[in-house]
């Protein structure tokens, strides 16, 4: 990588805000020519588009083929066809994304294998919260930069292969999810991968001073204001279209806030 160029433009392509990475649409399954090359362009400046519509349920498969993404994600809690719905549920095991609790910053995927890694993610809204629920969104190429800014070590800290560990996962049959280690920066086919969670329990992170640093600095950046994170609340019709980009979401109140998220293997064509 030609690391000066490559920052130089993500800083100059940067979005100025939120509503720089909207983008209105007819249906969001079935794009015309000028509204995929519209959010294709962003997509290929910062990583993320934001889709605007009147479509609150498309099909989602469909929205996933147009930027060449096919290979889903169907984890446990996804439906039959891989799609999750994300919903204040009993069927979600009390895990947070199916409450109204806040959710800390993250890339999806971040306790998947390495076989399994999510490279790409869609995020519709059917239904938006009563009050609340907004999402923040990063670039994760973004955050790298920053930190190569403070202290390039930074970044070579949380290049380690064993820099975070997810503990395995458990329930009444045993392991259900055997422990992943990895590193939280690496290269994928020549793009940057980030796997990251903001949250303190069930993560371990590498107990050496460089990676304690390192951590400590993701955590400033992302507890700070700034220019490069971009907040919305998705209304019914809107999406997200990324590169499994750094995103939160806030506590909302009622009950029929319901998204639907699809993972896959694939990056963004």
């Amino acid at each position: 990588m030609d690391y000066p160029s490559f920052r130089n433009r993500k800083f100059l392509d940067a979005p100025i805000s939120a509503d720089a990475l909207i983008v209105e649409v007819n249906d969001p399954a079935s794009l015309t020519r000028s509204e995929l090359s519209a959010m294709s362009e962003r997509i290929g400046k910062c990583n993320m588009a934001i889709y605007k519509s009147r479509i609150a349920h498309p099909d989602m498969k469909a929205v996933g083929r147009q930027y060449g993404l096919e290979n889903l994600d169907a984890n446990w809690l996804a439906g039959e066809d891989g799609i999750s719905e994300i919903k204040i549920s009993e069927s979600g095991k009390g895990y947070i994304p199916y409450t109204n609790k806040p959710i800390k910053w993250h890339t999806d995927g971040y306790y998947n294998p390495p076989e399994r890694k999510i490279r790409a993610m869609l995020l519709h809204c059917a239904q938006d919260a009563t009050e609340g629920g907004e999402n923040r969104l990063m670039d994760h190429e973004l955050l790298y930069c920053l930190l190569m800014d403070q202290n390039p070590d930074l970044v070579r800290a949380l290049s380690q292969v064993d820099a975070m560990l997810i503990p395995e996962r458990q329930d009444e049959n045993g392991i259900a999810r055997a422990a992943e280690s990895g590193p939280v920066f690496s290269s994928d086919g020549g793009f940057l991968h980030m796997r990251y969670t903001a949250r303190t329990r069930s993560i371990a992170w590498k107990q050496d001073e460089a990676t304690r640093a390192a951590v400590s600095a993701i955590e400033t950046i992302l507890s700070s204001p700034s220019p490069y994170m971009y907040t919305i609340k998705l209304e019914p019709g809107m999406g997200i279209v990324c590169n499994n980009v750094l995103h939160d979401r806030s506590a909302f109140t009622g009950n029929a806030r319901l998204l639907y998220r699809a993972r896959y293997y694939d990056r963004i064509k």
